[in-house]
């Protein structure tokens, strides 16, 4: 539904990479990401994580960014490859750190691709997921003091109500603690990112709506006019807008 062929897809990113990225970063260093790791992004969809991966990690180490499209990853310092982590062989490991963003979420075969991710770990490996969870957090302007701000939740819902039609967990954050857990993982932990306000925040609802526009149409979530109205107030710096609570969950591969 989110293609990252449509011309929006590039400010999706931009955008997800001033947010979160910080916060990102933030946990792989306190991981201890490193000279000679061997790491390996999943569905990484825009370089700028195994750009910081590969910087990290130096002439001895290697970064592996893969994605089911890697168009927006071809100028990327690392190997880059198409992989889709539901259906395809896992890549050689073992790796040091494996780490997704915003990727199994959408998955409707989730489990699957969180044990491929588990397995392709040496032992003392770290995963590390980081999801959102919308149902925590449902509404795009939590301070609802108008017409504009009404609107931009009633799409909100809209599109959370496409997303789960198409398979997504919208409640997928906070299980991760024990999704990581059951799949043997040990010294568990998890903390939540939620940006209140931000430019960045509006330039993702606006190429997000943008890229699912037709689909929002069709099912009968908002008219063409309230798009161009929501639009417009986006545009103009008219909404505090925010985002679900990105969950970052990791865990290490016992050693015995």
């Amino acid at each position: 539904m989110l293609s990252n062929r449509q011309v929006e897809a590039g400010d999706r990113f931009a955008a997800l990479s001033e947010l979160f990225d910080p916060w990102t970063f933030r946990h792989l260093d306190d991981l201890g990401v490193g000279e000679g790791w061997r790491c390996w992004e999943v569905g990484a969809g825009w370089p700028s994580v195994p750009t910081w991966l590969a910087g990290r990690v130096g002439e001895s180490g290697h970064v592996l960014a893969t994605d089911i499209d890697v168009s927006w990853l071809r100028d990327a310092p690392v190997e880059v490859r198409r992989h889709d982590i539901v259906r395809d062989a896992p890549p050689e490991g073992p790796f040091d750190l494996v780490h997704a963003r915003l990727v199994l979420v959408h998955l409707a075969d989730r489990d699957a691709a969180l044990r491929t991710m588990v397995d392709s770990l040496r032992p003392g490996g770290v995963l590390l997921i980081e999801d959102a969870d919308p149902e925590l957090q449902p509404l795009a302007c939590p301070d609802e003091r108008g017409p504009d701000e009404r609107l931009a939740n009633s799409v909100r819902r809209g599109f959370r109500k496409l997303l789960a039609e198409r398979g997504a967990d919208l409640a997928y954050g906070r299980t991760l603690p024990r999704v990581l857990r059951d799949a043997g993982l040990t010294d568990v932990r998890a903390d939540a990112y939620f940006p209140i306000a931000s430019p960045a925040c509006g330039l993702l609802e606006a190429a997000t709506i943008l890229q699912v526009k037709d689909r929002l149409i069709a099912g009968g979530h908002a008219t063409s006019g309230e798009l161009r109205r929501l639009l417009a107030a986006i545009a103009e710096d008219r909404l505090g807008l925010t985002l679900a609570p990105l969950i970052s969950a990791w865990g290490r591969v016992p050693t015995d």
